[in-house]
């Protein structure tokens, strides 16, 4: 099978995410569980793949680095590609993309979210581990201004993943090395190309966290992403990162330009056979201003907890949510030809039945007595005994 193959294989189970290596089969994730498809794919077979995809230049720094991110359409659907090498050898993790991309409520997300997107100046933090969404959330912010105002929106990404269609906005999408060397690099250019709205694909290193911070306080709306498990992490990652002699002035400057921060994780709703965010939503009211600026980033989560009037969400409030919505965009169906491509799980063996027993004999005599019998029952009991006994 060719990766063209593997990536039709993966649309047709509605998969998510693929995994390739030397050795072993296709390994979809299919609403969040891992199946095998097909035979283990042989020796050196992924290294030629691997080649041909990247293309002689970057086969080089791949062989030098271990690993590589590319963004391309495989069988009509843009896929993100990551490779990297194994014990085994070569081994491809590929994120199947959506074919368009989707506003809020088509990504299952609550719809004051869409506040985040109606200040022209400010900092959104788009936070949570790998996998959880994080893209998929800032895309479906990207298309709520795209549809709604007329902005020129630049997006730094590495590498491109969503393709955007000018609608009320015009977006530019620059992708990490091809058009620009570095984020540092593509931050500092953007602030010179009129933008309205710049979005980070990640904030990895302290030189792009302080420029995005700058940018956020030149009158720029950024949207960026950082991977944390809370809300409160995240901020605190953001400070951590600088030297600790300036981190009151990246605390006072975070509380100065901050537009929210967005925490999520991904909840699997067996009764609807989806996957949705769930969200810890932290907005910056005055306790979470001077809480910031105090560097007391532990307590975030009280601010939190009591900021439900201001429109903050703790991940149980948001859990709660989920569990009154009723309005829920699915997936389509599997149709029948790739419900027949899942592996089928072994049926549990009923239990074993036991013979049925022969009816007893005229000399077999059955006798059950409950525990509560009372003297009357007992007398009845022998009564019926002595005249089987005659």
């Amino acid at each position: 099978m060719s990766l063209t193959d593997w990536v039709q294989t993966g649309r047709k189970l509605n998969a998510s995410d693929l995994h390739v290596e030397t050795g072993t089969p296709l390994v979809a994730r299919v609403r969040g569980e891992l199946v095998t498809v097909g035979e283990p794919i042989p020796s050196g077979y992924l290294a030629q793949v691997a080649k041909e995809l990247l293309g002689a230049e970057p086969w080089a720094q791949f062989k030098e680095r271990g690993s590589a991110d590319v963004s391309n359409v495989v069988a009509g659907m843009r896929c993100r590609i990551n490779l990297y090498r194994t014990l085994r050898g070569v081994a491809i993790a590929v994120r199947i993309l959506i074919p368009s991309v989707k506003d809020l409520r088509s990504c299952n997300l609550h719809p004051d979210l869409r506040r985040l997107v109606d200040p022209a100046s400010g900092l959104v933090v788009l936070s949570g581990p790998t996998g959880c969404g994080k893209s998929t959330t800032l895309a479906a912010l990207i298309e709520e201004i795209n549809t709604s105002r007329p902005r020129h929106v630049i997006t730094l990404e590495s590498p491109l993943e969503y393709l955007f269609a000018n609608r009320r906005s015009f977006i530019r999408q620059r992708e990490i090395p091809t058009h620009s060397p570095s984020f540092e690099q593509a931050i500092i250019d953007a602030l010179r190309e009129n933008p309205d709205v710049l979005v980070i694909s990640e904030m990895r290193t302290p030189e792009v966290i302080r420029l995005t911070l700058n940018a956020a306080e030149t009158g720029h709306l950024v949207l960026a992403t950082l991977h944390s498990a809370t809300c409160a992490e995240a901020l605190s990652r953001i400070c951590m990162s600088f030297p600790a002699d300036i981190q009151g002035n990246i605390r006072a400057q975070i509380a100065d330009c901050l537009v929210g921060v967005v925490c999520q994780r991904l909840e699997f709703l067996p009764q609807h056979h989806i996957r949705v965010p769930r969200c810890e939503v932290l907005l910056p009211s005055a306790g979470a201003k001077g809480t910031i600026r105090a560097g007391q980033f532990s307590q975030l989560a009280n601010v939190i907890q009591s900021g439900g009037e201001d429109g903050m969400w703790t991940f149980d409030r948001y859990q709660r949510w989920i569990e009154q919505n009723r309005e829920w965009v699915s997936p389509p169906p599997l149709t029948a030809a790739q419900a027949e491509q899942l592996p089928v799980k072994a049926a549990a063996a009923p239990p074993a039945r036991k013979p049925p027993r022969a009816p007893p004999a005229e000399s077999e005599i059955e006798i059950s007595i409950e525990e509560d019998a009372d003297l009357p029952d007992l007398a009845e009991l022998a009564k019926r005994i002595e005249q089987r006994s005659r």
